[in-house]
């Protein structure tokens, strides 16, 4: 397959999961992502993060979010290792990094340090919350934007304790955006010339509001949580209960809604004053509920989803595992099965497809493992990388 980022080089420096997460969808698209680690400190601190570990210097969690890159270890603050980075940039088109916002320039990873080396160089920053302003300097992550920019207080159910995301999407939106930014930056290369590209973790919560915080800002509109998950405005789109579990219906439109109550035979709800609109609905949401968890409770899951899927959005409740072994994934290819440390490495496919096929994966490399082809070979410190590592360049 030919894919669109050949001939594309990053140089990443970046750890844990919204830099690489981003930087993973340029080298599964073609693009030749390049690590940039710290022996000293092991590298990517989630080579050494979470449940699996699978070697001194790698682990589940990292292969997840590294898939197709190379790795080199150069220590940036050292002079020849400047030197050798400065030697890299000059055959790269991005230099990629998640550190925190006051950092870059103190690294020279900003466009005003490196347009000399060179100019068409396209810098991208992912920062907790920006680089340009009293909060440069401060440390965050995934959690603490959802707590501050709102996102624990919409989410679980009325009266209980704020609640997160059971997923740092935070993170991995971020990453999404700042890739979408740096493409953007790509293309414009010819016309503009290289730039820096800012995007922040806080800027990217806020962003995901979107209509709540629309409805806020011009109508004072409070959107709070609501049980069984519900759509704030659209009834019913929510959990509901089965006689064995639960199932998630979307009547998103009235269309939907006069499908659902003529399967479930259940024609007097359409004559119910209460019922009649989506905004008379939303009104009388607990009413509704119990009625209709009366009927679905009839019967078990797996049969109404049999008399309701391709009639209406609908979904069984899956734990991880059920998600996992969904025959869908299976047949939709969303998994594949790599050979990684002599063992089979299962894991997760991008979802883009080129051409109706899915993109090839490769696990990330171990720790400085491309430093004999990158800085050996094509710098020409062949021979000398031993004693540069001793030296701590390397």
């Amino acid at each position: 397959m030919s894919l669109p980022l050949h001939g594309i080089r990053v140089l990443a420096i970046e750890q844990f999961g919204a830099g690489p997460y981003g930087s993973m969808y340029l080298a599964d698209l073609g693009a030749e992502v390049i690590k940039i680690e710290s022996r000293d400190s092991g590298g990517d601190p989630s080579r050494h993060t979470g449940a699996a570990l699978m070697s001194d210097n790698d682990s589940a969690y990292f292969q997840t979010f590294n898939l197709n890159k190379k790795s080199i270890t150069l220590n940036l603050k050292s002079e020849v290792g400047k030197a050798m980075f400065h030697d890299l940039v000059k055959t790269a088109d991005v230099v990629w990094n998640n550190l925190r916002g006051n950092q870059p320039t103190r690294l020279g990873l900003d466009y005003s340090n490196l347009r000399e080396i060179k100019e068409n160089i396209v810098c991208t920053h992912i920062s907790a919350y920006g680089r340009d302003n009293d909060r440069a300097d401060w440390p965050g992550y995934d959690y603490l934007m959802q707590s501050e920019c709102g996102f624990l207080e919409l989410t679980g159910e009325p009266n209980s304790p704020p609640a997160r995301f059971g997923l740092s999407m935070i993170d991995y939106m971020t990453g999404i955006v700042a890739g979408m930014g740096c493409l953007a930056a790509l293309i414009g290369r010819a016309k503009n010339g290289g730039r820096d590209v800012d995007v922040s973790l806080f800027d990217v919560a806020l962003h995901q509001l979107s209509y709540p915080a629309t409805w806020y800002m011009n109508h004072g509109i409070r959107t709070e949580r609501l049980p069984r998950s519900s759509h704030p405005s659209q009834t019913p789109v929510q959990l509901l209960k089965t006689s064995d579990s639960w199932i998630f219906v979307m009547c998103m439109t009235d269309k939907f809604w006069a499908l659902l109550i003529g399967i479930l035979e259940a024609e007097d709800l359409a004559h119910d004053p209460r019922f009649a609109t989506m905004r008379n609905r939303a009104k009388n949401r607990d009413a509704l509920t119990r009625i209709l968890d009366e009927i679905l409770q009839q019967d078990s899951t797996a049969n109404w989803l049999v008399k309701l899927q391709t009639h209406i959005p609908v979904s069984p409740v899956y734990d991880l595992p059920a998600a996992l072994e969904n025959p869908f994934v299976k047949e939709v290819g969303m998994c594949t099965e790599l050979r990684h440390q002599g063992k089979k490495l299962t894991v997760l496919r991008n979802p883009i497809r080129l051409d109706e096929e899915r993109l090839a994966a490769s696990p990330g490399r171990g720790l400085g493992e491309n430093n004999e082809e990158l800085l050996g070979k094509e710098l020409g410190f062949a021979g000398q990388l031993d004693e540069l590592k001793a030296r701590g360049v390397i």
